[in-house]
């Protein structure tokens, strides 16, 4: 403090013997010091006093300060200490942070370096000001811009964003600053770009044009791979933010071969298999499974995922994604994390669900992996999170995978051959009959991913016969399931999964709606169910579920059934329940907040086990059938006269219904491709903007150079000169010239270098901006076809919906002339039969019944 105060008497002059100023006189005067001084020493003097005094009296340096140091910033750049010691000032009067020194400061509130950054940047200047900074090579300069930038990233980062992203060169010169020899620039530019590509698209796209990938993956090799420290981690962290949600740079990623510069990463020696990962290990092998996943996502578009799908099986990304899921010593939050990503990988691509089911795990006897991994699916003692990722990734491996779902169902159908090996199918039935509800609910979600889309399978396993005990009848399984479901001691979980499966085994299947209805007891189960009035979350949902799996019985049903026909059905809905009660406890489904979570995404997402009630695609079913069950229901209970009415009916709701969805699909996707467009045509011209001004550096450049090389060999001439002269200059003169041109040289030679790699930019730019450009044309063409289809498709539903008004009025008109005929026989004295006895449909007739699917 004494050398503190002495230099503030030196830069404020002697104060009056037995007075001391205080602190806002102390800042003011420095200020008047900074702003009117005209000798550099003096200035930098104040500056570097204000820069002591901004911690504790930082609102009064704030308030004061901000013009002169500003000021300082522009007219004396050539001084690095004094635009450090200005940085540095700035960095605490924003700071998010509060100070020791200002613990008794009252001025001081809890958000006032947010206060002062807005008042900051309400100038984009200054924010400009500061990346210019950045080209100054000076530690104390770059440094403290850095920290600035960061700082006020914190504190308002979707201003500071904007800004950086108009800033001419903005990006480019903070990306320069990856390539700095100094290890704490390059670390701490890695925490600036982090936290400046948080939710920006746009700047996203542009630190990866400015070969971003390039240079984090040279990073990572030095610092020591995955194997590498914070830094590493830093890296990916970088690369995450660069891909997550942004499919122009997942594109770009894939095509500039990253993935294969991925792929060796996931090789782990067989020394480490042995002693563990270390902690930091641990989180780098964390972001770049978080990378994989980034490129594979259900959420992303086909296109990107199916390429980047391929390309990591080409490359053995895949390869060394499984041989850590079968290695040992792998720590289970690498190991979920890992199950979870193979799952995406393969999920939609045969190829690798082919390659993902002949993996073989490292037992004795090998077993195939996916045996392995259902084993611990069905095991209660293996951890939650660990059976999740394992549900997940066989859920992805049946994913339109109909040779896997067929393979499942024939190891449950009766062989002549003697299987010796676990297979897949006993292991889910195993876990189906358990006393673990986990493993009823695990097991009966994968069953019915292996009746997904596939009606031959549907049929196929009604032939699945199960011995209950030594010596008793076998009875199938759908009718085990029938029987566990109506079970006083099922719980509410096994519960849910059962009616899950048994909705999907149902649907658009009539054999298994069959079947279901000729189990004793099925309907009455149902039917008390729906009409129950327990008043709780989970008997609502069990209700819902009821109601959707009877509706179901209603709308594929092929009324050969006695007693369960389709009209017979809906007659005890009608006299049991009632139809507003029963549309009432459908609807409880998509009430149940456990929908909502369970149909955004396909990867099981809980807190905690209690969540585990509904899975994705039954969600997705659900949604599908409950309006046409709803329809057919009411259509049945509004008493319509004639059954071929209501049919044709249906069947002209349901062709429209389709058209609609056709229409909502293209509308969907023409609004999809015309977003691209405008994020295609928005890169162009950032893009032009960004070659306009790198062909204006490289001529700026050029010129510099033959500058450069002018002066150079002017200097040459000169020392030649003063050689070949008679007359001696003196030793300091001539190491002056020396220096002269050693720094024309090296100044020279920098900016070869500089100008060597300024070219290279301008070339990926140009051949970036061709590869827009078609790819602008192609979505342009993909617009005028997707607007054209989306016409014709509206004229079709306007003819559709025309026709079946036609078609209603004819039935009208038909059905009036009919009564009136009735009337008028009645009247001439002849017997006619009551209009209930004529109109009743024979349903046993499949002629007379049309069935909605």
């Amino acid at each position: 403090m004494n050398f503190l105060k002495s230099g503030l008497q030196t830069v404020l002059g002697s104060q009056e013997p037995g007075t001391l100023p205080t602190g806002a006189e102390t800042v003011e005067r420095l200020v008047e010091r900074v702003s009117s001084s005209t000798l550099l020493e003096d200035r930098r003097d104040a500056c570097r006093a204000l820069r002591a005094l901004s911690k504790k009296y930082r609102v009064e340096v704030g308030v004061q300060g901000f013009p002169a140091l500003l000021q300082v910033m522009e007219m004396d750049r050539a001084d690095a200490e004094i635009i450090g010691y200005c940085l540095d000032t700035l960095c605490h009067v924003t700071s998010r942070e509060p100070f020791e020194e200002e613990a008794d400061n009252p001025n001081i509130t809890v958000n006032i370096g947010e206060q002062f950054t807005e008042i900051f940047i309400k100038s984009s200047e200054n924010v400009t000001l500061v990346l210019n900074c950045l080209e100054e090579y000076d530690f104390r300069v770059r440094w403290s811009a850095i920290k600035l930038l960061t700082g006020l990233l914190a504190n308002k980062p979707k201003e500071i964003q904007e800004i950086v992203l108009v800033s001419p060169m903005g990006v480019s010169k903070l990306m320069d600053l990856l390539i700095d020899s100094r290890e704490v620039i390059r670390n701490d530019a890695l925490l600036l770009l982090i936290q400046l590509t948080k939710g920006n698209a746009n700047i996203q796209k542009i630190v990866a044009f400015e070969n971003a990938f390039d240079r984090l993956f040279d990073v990572i090799k030095e610092e020591g791979s995955s194997d590498g420290g914070i830094v590493v981690e830093d890296c990916l962290l970088l690369m995450l933010n660069l891909l997550k949600n942004n499919p122009s740079n997942q594109q770009f990623f894939k095509e500039g071969s990253y993935i294969q510069r991925l792929a060796p990463m996931f090789v782990i020696p067989p020394e480490q298999e042995e002693i563990g990962m270390t902690p930091q290990k641990i989180s780098n092998m964390l972001r770049m499974l978080q990378i994989v996943r980034a490129l594979v996502s259900p959420s992303n578009s086909q296109q990107v995922v199916s390429s980047c799908q391929k390309a990591m099986r080409s490359s053995g990304l895949l390869e060394g994604l499984c041989n850590i899921i079968m290695g040992s010593g792998v720590s289970p939050d690498i190991l979920t994390e890992t199950i979870n990503t193979v799952a995406e990988v393969i999920r939609g691509d045969v190829n690798n669900q082919e390659y993902f089911n002949s993996v073989m795990a490292p037992s004795n006897p090998p077993r195939p992996a996916l045996i392995v991994l259902l084993m611990s699916m069905v095991n209660e003692k293996q951890p939650l999170p660990l059976r999740c990722a394992v549900l997940y990734c066989f859920q992805s491996y049946l994913y339109k995978n109909e040779s896997g779902q067929n393979a499942l169902v024939q190891t449950l159908l009766p062989s002549t051959s003697q299987v010796s090996s676990l297979t897949s199918g006993q292991l889910l039935c195993g876990g189906l009959f358990s006393t673990d509800p986990l493993s009823n609910w695990f097991s009966a979600v994968s069953l019915a991913h292996a009746l997904l889309e596939n009606p031959t399978q549907k049929e196929q396993l009604l032939r699945v016969l199960l011995a209950t005990s030594v010596g008793s009848t076998p009875v199938s399984l759908l009718q085990q399931c029938t029987q566990l479901l109506q079970q006083a001691n099922c719980k509410f979980q096994s519960k849910v999964a059962l009616l899950m499966l048994l909705a999907v085994w149902l649907s658009h299947c009539q054999v298994a709606v069959k079947t279901f209805l000729s189990s004793p007891g099925s309907v009455a189960y149902l039917i008390a169910q729906i009409a129950a009035n327990e008043h709780d979350d989970n008997e609502y949902l069990i209700q819902g579920m009821c109601a959707f799996l009877m509706g179901i019985c209603i709308q594929f049903n092929d009324n050969s059934v006695q007693g369960s026909k389709r009209e017979d059905l809906c007659q005890l809905l009608i006299k049991r329940i009632g139809l507003e009660t029963y549309s009432a406890k459908l609807g409880e489904v998509s009430k149940h907040e456990n929908y909502s979570r369970s149909a955004k995404q396909p990867q099981i997402r809980i807190r905690s086990s209690t969540d585990l009630l509904l899975d994705y695609e039954f969600c997705k079913l659900f949604k599908a059938l409950e309006s046409v069950i709803t329809i057919t229901v009411n259509g049945f209970g509004n008493g319509a006269d004639n059954i071929n009415e209501l049919t044709l009916s249906q069947e002209a709701s349901g062709l429209v219904g389709q058209y609609k969805d056709i229409i909502r699909e293209q509308d969907s996707r023409l609004q999809n491709l015309q977003e691209q467009l405008k994020t295609v045509e928005f890169e162009n011209m950032q893009l032009k903007t960004q070659l306009d001004q790198t062909q204006s550096s490289n001529a700026q450049l050029s010129d510099q150079n033959i500058l450069l090389k002018a002066q150079l060999q002017a200097a040459s001439d000169l020392q030649k000169s003063q050689q070949q002269s008679p007359f001696h200059l003196l030793p300091t003169q001539g190491e002056n010239v020396n220096h002269q041109v050693e720094a024309l040289e090296s100044k020279l030679a920098a900016l070869t270098v500089q100008q060597q790699d300024q070219h290279s930019k301008t070339s990926f730019v140009e051949a970036e901006n061709r590869r827009l450009l078609n790819e602008m044309e192609q979505l342009r063409q993909r617009v005028n076809e997707a607007e054209k289809a989306s016409i014709e498709g509206k004229n079709d539903l306007e003819k559709l919906q025309k026709d079946q008004e036609d078609l209603m009025e004819l039935l009208t008109d038909q059905e009036n002339k009919m009564r009136s005929y009735r009337q008028t026989l009645k009247n001439l004295g002849h017997k006619v039969e009551d209009d209930s006895e004529e109109d009743e449909p024979d349903v046993n007739s499949n002629e007379n019944v049309h069935i909605l699917q």
